[in-house]
């Protein structure tokens, strides 16, 4: 059965229907079906009928118009552009599963074809299939990955491949780490020691540390943007396996309670399937689809 998607349903809220509070009550409803999450849900809606009672808004247009108002408030998208000549590194973060491996590939490629060169740092030692599958990209798409045996030290594959980077005069370190969510305090112990080396190997303002999320998980995503979050401190987000009738609410909770902006939006398995994101462009496919 096709999925109906939340521009549909909010269509559908309308109706012919008066804008009473019932009306709105199904609206706080429908966000938090949305994945916006119940406190954003309520604050975003109480904002919305005062600014309708003050502007005496009415209408399926005028209403739509100040909720994604609302919604670009807290949905910012941000360039990761690295510097030429310098040792640019950007740590890969998320849970197993989210598509953060083919992710770094899609971003290797991406790179790389704007003429940056690119270094892959398996730094999931703990798993043989990531550093399988983070080598079967490198090979596919002729870029260097620096991995180390299994069960090492992640953070030295990370200082290897740093200096890789700064011996061929600079370029992109794309670190793939492990996101064994299980144990929360192992894991953020092993980030955190990651983060130092990669941050003292990098040059300045050339570290960026990205999360990798998948838009189909919802509040199990924001979920892991606090984890990783309170960790190391998140520059931007991936999202992984995005297609125009996802929810699409936890990038809204996520801007609004963590203040992360949006990096890319992966939307297929194919290596060219990745895009700069653009929050108007998002947001309206979020309402409209």
């Amino acid at each position: 059965m096709a999925k109906i998607s939340f521009g549909e349903r909010l269509r559908k809220l309308f109706g012919g229907r008066k804008e009473d509070e019932d009306f709105f009550d199904d609206l706080t409803d429908l966000l938090i079906e949305a994945d916006v999450g119940a406190k954003n849900a309520v604050e975003i809606v109480d904002w919305l009928q005062k600014k309708s009672r003050e502007d005496k808004l009415s209408g399926e247009e005028a209403i739509v118009s100040r909720l994604k108002e609302s919604f670009l408030s807290s949905v910012k998208a941000v360039p990761l552009d690295p510097e030429e000549g310098k040792v640019n590194v950007y740590m890969l973060l998320g849970v197993n599963g989210v598509g953060k491996t083919t992710s770094a590939a899609k971003l290797a490629k991406l790179y790389s074809d704007r003429g940056i060169k690119v270094i892959m740092s398996a730094s999931d030692t703990f798993r043989a299939a990531a550093v399988d599958q983070i080598s079967m990209h490198g090979e596919r798409l002729g870029i260097r990955v620096v991995k180390h045996q299994m069960g090492s030290d992640p953070g030295a594959v990370v200082f290897d491949a740093a200096d890789a980077c700064r011996a061929q005069g600079g370029g992109l370190v794309l670190a793939d780490t492990a996101g064994r969510l299980q144990n929360k305090e192992n894991l953020v112990n092993e980030l955190k020691k990651i983060d130092k080396i990669a941050r003292a190997k990098a040059d300045e303002g050339c570290y960026k540390k990205i999360l990798v999320i998948d838009a189909t998980t919802g509040q199990n995503a924001v979920r892991q943007a606090e984890v990783f979050n309170e960790a190391v401190g998140l520059d931007a987000i991936v999202l992984a396996k995005y297609d125009s009738t996802a929810k699409g609410g936890c990038l809204v909770t996520i801007g609004r309670e963590l203040g992360i902006p949006v990096a890319y939006l992966c939307t297929g398995e194919k290596y060219p399937d990745i895009e700069p994101f653009n929050a108007d462009k998002y947001v309206s496919a979020m309402l409209e689809s």
